[in-house]
């Protein structure tokens, strides 16, 4: 990840680590140390990034089969990496989380949001070369995953809309809950602020 140029690097990497450790204080039922496999890994397979997700896995399962892991441990890690992502909410194909998953999940979605989430988002958005912004085109609601994945229909202030501010109302766990509210009304007031300053308002 150490190239990416989407907002996927390891500095994102590692701010997923540092919340998951957070978030996993107040949870001492769940694996330490399956937790913060699963959030230093949890991008390594993805579509979005990985041209080819089956030699990413089976390289992933031999590095993690190489430092020690049980097969039950890599087979929890992966079932987190799987079932994780935004769009498997879409097409309803996401099996549950264990703990363990929904904080790493929780920790993804934190790292999404807040400061950190609008400056990811413009950066993904002009890696692609998305528009940045147009009141003609409205927000999509009930995309599938194909739609969601097609950025030809999307504008980076709307993907605030689609994806970003329901975020908050999707975590899991009451740590990270807490941490979203006051990260959701940092994007309220970009939001505000940027589309006052778009209009010309003094």
């Amino acid at each position: 990840m150490g190239n990416d140029e989407t907002g996927h690097g390891f500095d994102h990497i590692q701010r997923v680590v540092g919340l998951a450790d957070h978030i996993s204080q107040s949870y001492p039922k769940a694996d330490y140390v399956l937790t913060i496999t699963a959030a230093y890994l949890h991008d390594v397979i993805d579509e979005k990034l990985v041209a080819d997700t089956v030699a990413a896995s089976a390289e992933v399962r031999q590095f993690l089969s190489d430092q020690g892991l049980t097969i039950p441990q890599i087979d929890t890690v992966f079932l987190i990496m799987d079932n994780m992502s935004y769009h498997k909410t879409l097409d309803g194909t996401a099996k549950p989380l264990p703990l363990e998953g929904q904080i790493v999940q929780d920790a993804d979605r934190l790292d999404a949001i807040g400061a950190i989430g609008i400056s990811r988002a413009i950066y993904f958005g002009g890696h692609f070369g998305e528009k940045i912004y147009d009141p003609a085109v409205k927000p999509r609601t009930e995309m599938t995953h194909a739609e969601y994945r097609n950025l030809d229909n999307e504008t980076i202030i709307n993907h605030f809309y689609e994806k970003l501010l329901t975020l908050k109302d999707l975590m899991n766990t009451e740590a990270a809950k807490r941490l979203a509210e006051h990260r959701q009304q940092v994007m309220l007031d970009f939001l505000a602020e940027y589309k006052a300053e778009w209009n010309a308002e003094a």
